[in-house]
């Protein structure tokens, strides 16, 4: 066995025993080299050989750290939702969610992006220049459709998802909420049925609720998304009008769902001539780089209504998103219109003059290391505090997992007893039209440091485990 072996093996060794855990830094090269007394290209080739393994990976100017490339425990099973179109139900939960207001508490549940960076730093300058020097600009009606660079701009972007869009193509909106809106009500009529993914985002159900549709659940993979045999079943029953969805990156699970998968998606929704709304909020902070490619990348017909926004990438409170609502355009202008007039002009400036400056993609490169170090340190932290027959989810990209509890335990008396500890979490059953998931949960990994965070699910384990022991 060779030296860059011998001391790769050990450097394994200690990384599965936890002496070095998910998200920990490694010494140095010459630190590395000084304490084995090797040469620095052999700690070099140790370190290649583990990175190569998935191990270990590389990040610019600040060494070598551990990942998390598997999870301790199995990932979520794919679900198995009703068979039938249903009516949504859980509001009231999902407004006792948004209403609360626990001050000081840990804060697991909301999908809440990282704020309190530097990158951020030229975009709050803009806002406050363009505030102090062109305020006026604020006071006017704006263009219906949004301002013209914003969308020069989100043009721009979308090219990195395989997307070759022109500016008149996308109509601004005040977040992704307000798009999700829009095209539903311009693919629909009330009474009509939308497939979606199970579990799939709150938002995104209450906005079919508000529509008065009926939401179809579709069977879903934690790492592959929604089953397309399942969905052409349901396709065959039922008289699915559009499907929505979020498939890279997805809320709640995290995952991406494979690019041959979602070309497939797009080619059942041709044969059987219906729409795609493409929720793409978290697109833009996929670890992987280039980003993943979108359905509506594969558009040829215009079916695909593209979703997006600043909100989980940038800062929820500017209320910039957008819509790429292909054959539907003028549709959704039209319900745009009428709905929200024009969105604020000053945020659309800032935001764009932040695209084209370079300080998005600046912010991006940020986000995407924080995320990923931070996905590591709560599965670590999941594994070691959980119990047996956790399942948790291994997500591909924004601040967001699923944990799948064993069944025995009701999250939602989790999230109960925990709320008034301070640790505040989203019970599962907020992401199925009928409340299903109870012994599920959804964490993020963006709000608080990961010594917070460990605390939390610290404390989680706790009630987890009383539970566990009075229902035995």
């Amino acid at each position: 066995m060779k030296l860059y072996e011998k001391l790769a093996a050990s450097l394994r060794s200690h990384i599965e025993q936890g002496l070095f855990q998910g998200g920990d830094k490694l010494p140095s090269v010459r630190q590395l080299a000084k304490q084995h007394e090797v040469s620095i290209s052999t700690v070099q080739e140790a370190y290649r050989h583990l990175e190569a393994d998935n191990l270990l990976e590389a990040r610019p100017k600040s060494g070598y750290f551990v990942t998390a490339s598997v999870p301790l425990y199995q990932l979520p099973k794919p679900s198995r939702p009703a068979q039938r179109p249903i009516d949504v139900s859980q509001w009231h939960e999902v407004l006792n969610l948004l209403l609360s207001k626990n001050v000081g508490a840990i804060q697991l549940q909301h999908a809440m992006p990282i704020m309190d960076v530097p990158s951020l730093d030229p975009l709050l300058k803009k806002i406050a220049q363009l505030t102090k020097y062109q305020a006026r600009l604020s006071l006017p009606y704006g263009d219906v459709m949004g301002a013209f660079i914003l969308r020069e701009q989100i043009a721009r972007l979308t090219l990195a998802s395989g997307c070759q869009l022109h500016p008149d193509e996308l109509v601004i909106t005040s977040g992704c909420q307000e798009g999700l809106t829009v095209c539903l009500r311009a693919v629909s009529e009330p009474g009509d049925i939308v497939a979606i993914e199970s579990p799939s985002f709150y938002g995104s159900m209450q906005a079919i609720k508000a529509a008065n549709l009926k939401a179809m659940e579709i069977p879903t993979h934690a790492q592959t998304g929604l089953s397309i045999e399942a969905l052409e079943l349901a396709l065959e029953q039922w008289p699915i009008k559009a499907i929505l969805l979020t498939p890279t990156c997805n809320n709640p699970m995290g995952y991406s769902m494979p690019e041959a998968h979602k070309k497939r998606l797009y080619q059942l929704a041709q044969s059987y001539d219906i729409a795609i709304i493409e929720d793409d909020i978290y697109g833009d902070i996929a670890y992987q780089y280039p980003r993943p490619k979108s359905i509506k990348s594969f558009d040829e017909d215009g079916r695909v209504l593209l979703c997006s926004s600043f909100s989980k990438s940038l800062a929820p409170g500017l209320r910039v998103g957008w819509i790429a609502p292909g054959r539907y355009r003028d549709k959704a202008t039209h319900i745009k219109y009428v709905s929200s007039s024009m969105c604020p002009t000053l945020p659309q400036l800032a935001v764009a003059d932040f695209i084209q400056s370079g300080g998005y993609e600046r912010h991006l490169r940020r986000l995407r290391l924080q995320h990923k170090l931070g996905r590591d340190q709560l599965i670590n932290a999941l594994n070691r505090y959980f119990p047996i027959g956790t399942c948790i989810s291994f997500p591909e990209g924004g601040y967001l997992l699923w944990v799948e509890l064993p069944k025995r335990v009701d999250a939602v008396k989790l999230a109960q007893q925990s709320a008034q500890a301070g640790v505040n979490i989203a019970a599962g059953t907020l992401f199925s039209a009928t409340g299903k998931y109870r012994n599920c949960m959804r964490l993020n990994f963006s709000e608080q440091d990961a010594k917070i965070r460990e605390e939390g699910i610290r404390q989680l384990a706790y009630f987890i485990n009383q539970q566990l022991i009075h229902r035995e």
